[in-house]
C-alpha cells in the first residue's frame, strides 16, 4: 500500500505537489469544471494555447475560464520573448493563478512554429522568455520540459537546461522524463516509445534542491504518485486522469490531507448537467461538447459502458441533457442488474 508522508515537500508549502497535466483537446474550461467536482485542490493546467492565438485569434475563447476552476495555470506555446509577455500579461488579466511555457511537445506544428521540445536546444531563448514574463506579471511562470532531445540521453544536457532557465528566474519545472524525438515519431508515440526515465528527475532536485521538480510521464497509479513524491516535489498526471477520473476523488484526503467528503458519481453527473444548462444559457454550448470529458466517470464500474453510450450518442443530441441524464441513469441501472457472467 502507498504511503503519504513525503521528506520533499508538504501539501500546505506546495501548491505544486499534484497536477493535471495540459492536454491538447481535451482539458478545455469544461473538462477543467469536470475535475474541479472530483478534487478541490489539485492544480489544474489549460491546453496549450499559442501565443500566436492570442496575437490574432479570439483571447475570451482561448482564455475563457469558470470561476470554479481555481487554482488554475495557463499555459502557453511559443519563444518570442515579446508574445510570450503579452501572453501572459492577458493570463494575468483573466485571472489564471501561474503561467507556464510549453518546452515539450514534439509535434511536427509545434516544431514549425519553434516552440515546444525544440526549445531546449536553446535555453536561452527559453531564459529570455521567462524573464519577459515575469517582468509583466506577478504570477509564478513555470516550465514543462523533456529529459532530452532526439537520442541524446546525456543528463547533463537536461541539468544546463534547468540551471539556465533558473537563473532566468523560472523556480518550477515539470519533468516528462522522456526524451522527445523530433523526428520519426508521433506525439502518440513520443509518450510511449522513449524510455522513462524517472531518476533524471530525482537527480534535478538533488542538484537543485531550492527548486520544486515535478515528475510527469507514465503514472497512473496512487502507489505510482507516493512513491514519486519520495524524491520530487510534486507529481503531475495526464492521461490516466481523463481516463479515470474519478481517481481525482481520492487525491485531497490522500495527497492534501482534506478529510471532506467525496461526492457521489449521481451527484457530479448531476452538477454536469446543471453546468451544460448554464453553457448553454450562456453562450449556447451544446451539452454534448461537455459531456464528452466525463465519459469515464464510471470506469470500471458494472453499467458504466451503457451508461457511456448513452451520453455520447450522436442521435440524442438533438434532446436536453436532463433527458438524457435519465436515459443514462437507467441504462446505468440496467447494467448493474445483469449478471456478471452474462453476455
Amino acid at each position: 500500500m502507498f504511503e503519504v508522508n513525503s521528506p520533499v515537500s508538504t501539501p500546505s508549502s506546495n501548491p505544486w505537489r499534484l497536477s493535471v497535466a495540459p492536454m491538447m483537446d481535451w482539458t478545455d474550461r469544461h473538462c477543467r469544471f469536470f475535475h474541479r467536482l472530483l478534487t478541490r485542490h489539485t492544480l489544474l493546467y489549460t491546453e496549450m494555447v499559442t501565443t500566436g492565438a492570442l496575437r490574432h485569434g479570439s483571447v475570451e475563447r482561448h482564455l475563457r475560464l469558470n470561476a470554479e476552476e481555481h487554482p488554475v495555470a495557463l499555459q502557453l506555446g511559443g519563444s518570442d520573448t515579446a508574445d510570450l509577455a503579452h501572453a501572459a500579461k492577458l493570463g494575468q488579466d483573466w485571472g489564471y493563478d501561474e503561467i507556464n511555457l510549453n518546452c515539450g511537445c514534439p509535434s511536427d506544428r509545434v516544431q514549425r512554429g519553434a516552440f515546444g521540445a525544440c526549445l531546449m536546444n536553446e535555453p536561452f531563448t527559453v531564459a529570455d522568455g521567462v524573464k519577459a514574463m515575469l517582468d509583466v506579471t506577478g504570477l509564478p511562470v513555470t516550465v514543462k520540459h523533456r529529459i532530452g532531445i532526439d537520442r541524446n540521453e546525456s543528463y547533463e544536457f537536461v541539468r544546463d537546461f534547468v540551471g539556465t532557465v533558473s537563473d532566468a528566474g523560472c523556480r518550477v519545472f515539470m519533468v516528462h522524463a522522456r526524451n522527445a524525438w523530433l523526428d520519426g515519431l508521433s506525439p502518440k508515440e513520443n509518450r510511449e516509445i522513449p524510455p522513462l526515465r524517472y531518476e533524471l528527475a530525482y537527480q534535478l532536485k538533488k542538484d537543485f534542491p531550492t527548486l520544486t521538480i515535478v515528475v510527469n510521464g507514465g503514472i497512473k497509479t496512487n502507489d505510482d504518485i507516493a512513491m514519486h513524491l519520495q524524491h520530487a516535489d510534486g507529481v503531475m498526471m495526464g492521461r490516466e486522469a481523463y481516463y479515470n477520473p474519478w481517481l481525482l476523488t481520492t487525491w485531497d484526503a490522500t495527497f492534501w490531507g482534506d478529510s471532506h467528503v467525496a461526492p457521489h458519481r449521481d451527484e457530479v453527473e448531476a452538477s454536469m448537467v446543471n453546468y451544460m444548462e448554464r453553457a448553454f444559457d450562456e453562450d449556447g454550448c451544446p451539452w454534448y461538447a461537455i459531456a464528452r470529458h466525463m465519459l469515464g466517470l464510471h470506469h470500471g464500474q458494472r453499467g458504466g459502458r451503457l451508461w457511456r453510450q448513452v451520453w455520447s450518442n450522436h442521435k440524442l443530441k438533438p434532446l436536453p441533457p436532463r433527458e438524457v441524464l435519465a436515459i443514462a441513469r437507467e441504462a446505468l441501472a440496467r447494467g448493474a442488474e445483469k449478471p456478471v457472467n452474462a453476455g
